[in-house]
């Protein structure tokens, strides 16, 4: 469950620049600062400082399972939010576009082996990244399209984010479907309103993909990453997608 979360912070290592010791020290230092004072107030939440930011004395700090910080290097002052650089030409979202090589890398590496995988008959041709809840009415309505996208070639992977929380009824619905013998029909009996029982096994990996989700920005379902690292928030139809991915729909 935790090394999901951990992929994540250390997917965001690698997406830092090489540093001199001089600056490797300074960051060393602001680290020990920053997570001693925020972990002072909160003693509940994991720190992680991830480097400083573009602005001189501004520092990342990921929280664990939560969202990305911008803290000053005395860890007096935080802001939780975005965090724009001006060009000549457009605003470029920091905090979105680090975000997006995290996420690139946390999926190139991660196992479908603790996902729920539709996959096409025939080759395929793209891949969503699908966090979904049981008692999401979109999510069951993007659910409705995961055989159009099959056919289109696109494989559909599901995550389990229950949007009510890891005590919720809706928890314990999702759990059980990825403890079934069958988790694809278990899941699919669900979102169709056909399936009661609850059965939850203890290696169940709901809580890791919530804490994952958390961490990459997905705040409701459905939220669809796609293997570029883009995160798609909500519901699209399967001729929707097939666009944004670049496939040609007359072809299928």
């Amino acid at each position: 469950v935790r090394s999901l979360f951990l992929l994540a912070i250390s997917c965001a290592a690698l997406a830092e620049t090489p540093v001199s010791a001089a600056e490797k020290e300074a960051v060393e230092n602001a680290s020990t600062i920053i997570e001693r004072k925020l972990s002072a107030v909160r003693p509940d939440l994991g720190f992680k400082v991830l480097g400083e930011s573009p602005i001189s004395g501004i520092y990342e700090v990921q929280v664990d399972g939560g969202p990305l910080l911008f803290v000053t290097s005395d860890g007096s002052h935080f802001v939780d939010g975005n965090l724009y650089q001006i060009t000549p030409t457009q605003f470029i979202d920091l905090k979105e576009a680090r975000l997006i090589e995290m996420r690139r890398q946390i999926f190139s590496q991660l196992s479908t082996d603790e996902m729920i995988v539709f996959k096409p008959a025939g080759k395929t041709k793209a891949i969503m990244n699908v966090f979904t809840d049981i008692d999401c009415g979109y999510c069951r309505k993007l659910h409705e399209e995961v055989p159009m996208l099959n056919a289109m070639g696109v494989e559909v992977r599901y995550l389990a984010y229950p949007r009510a929380g890891l005590e919720s009824e809706s928890y314990l619905k999702i759990a059980t479907a990825w403890c079934a013998d069958d988790p694809n029909q278990s899941l699919t009996n669900f979102k169709n309103g056909r399936e009661s029982s609850i059965s939850i096994c203890d290696d169940n990996p709901v809580a890791g993909h919530f804490k994952l989700g958390g961490s990459i920005g997905v705040t409701g379902t459905p939220a669809t990453v796609l293997m570029d690292g883009t995160l798609l928030p909500g519901y699209r139809t399967a001729a929707d997608f097939a666009q944004l991915l670049g496939l040609d729909v007359q072809s299928n």
